[in-house]
């Protein structure tokens, strides 16, 4: 199976151009800026266009519709909606989540000394987890914070052996990273200033195809910051 996935698009998703061809597209959250319906409905034509046989959404902070109106976004959207809930294509497991611990003035939050309960939902032995936020030190440096991802997170990666995690909320730091034998990528467009990221997956391995790179001087500036603040 061929994977493109995109996250943070943030209403730019057209200026990502024409999309990689696959077979499943994930958006792994924040496509729009303030939460309303009225946004989600251009996204929608939008993604709803993409030719890919199969479509998953997790939402993310800014997707707040999803939460307060949620029979309403999701009949805007042809594509499975995950939330806290899992779905099998093409022999793989999907699992997604969007919660976060950092905004509580936005959606899907939830305090950092509770978000353990929705990491425990994931199911042990899923093939490709998706959530909005970071797991805690891969992929979570964000200007000016330092390391903001979940450690609950990452320690729920490490129980339930996800051979994959996609994640976004960080624009400063995506990439593809192999961690403890299982991978780790955050697939930001950062308003759809980097482009999607691509990889096959198996039941036996997982080839990358395209990891576009993030702005340098993006990634200086998270790193100087972090180091400042560990």
């Amino acid at each position: 199976m061929r994977i493109v996935a995109v996250a943070d698009t943030h209403t730019f998703e057209r200026d990502l151009g024409t999309l990689p061809e696959g077979d499943l597209l994930v958006h792994a959250g924040d496509m729009l800026r303030g939460g309303t319906l009225e946004e989600l409905g251009p996204m929608a034509e939008w993604f709803n266009a993409q030719p890919h046989a199969h479509k998953i959404i997790v939402p993310g902070n800014h997707d707040v519709c999803f939460q307060t109106q949620p029979d309403e976004a999701r009949a805007l959207v042809d594509a499975t909606v995950l939330v806290d809930s899992g779905v099998t294509l093409g022999g793989l497991t999907f699992w997604g989540s969007p919660w976060q611990p950092q905004h509580p003035d936005w959606g899907y939050h939830c305090p950092p000394e509770s978000i353990g309960a929705k990491w425990a939902l994931v199911p042990a032995g899923t093939d490709v987890l998706i959530t909005h936020t970071p797991g805690r030190g891969i992929g979570d440096r964000a200007s000016g914070h330092g390391r903001v991802g979940c450690r609950a997170l990452a320690e729920a990666g490490r129980r339930t052996q996800a051979r994959m995690h996609l994640f976004g909320h960080v624009h400063q730091e995506g990439g593809a990273w192999l961690h403890d034998g299982r991978w780790q990528m955050n697939v930001t467009t950062w308003e759809s200033e980097r482009a999607a990221t691509v990889f096959d997956i198996t039941a036996d391995e997982v080839r990358l195809i395209e990891v576009p790179p993030t702005d340098p001087m993006a990634v200086q500036r998270a790193a100087a910051d972090a180091a400042a603040a560990d």
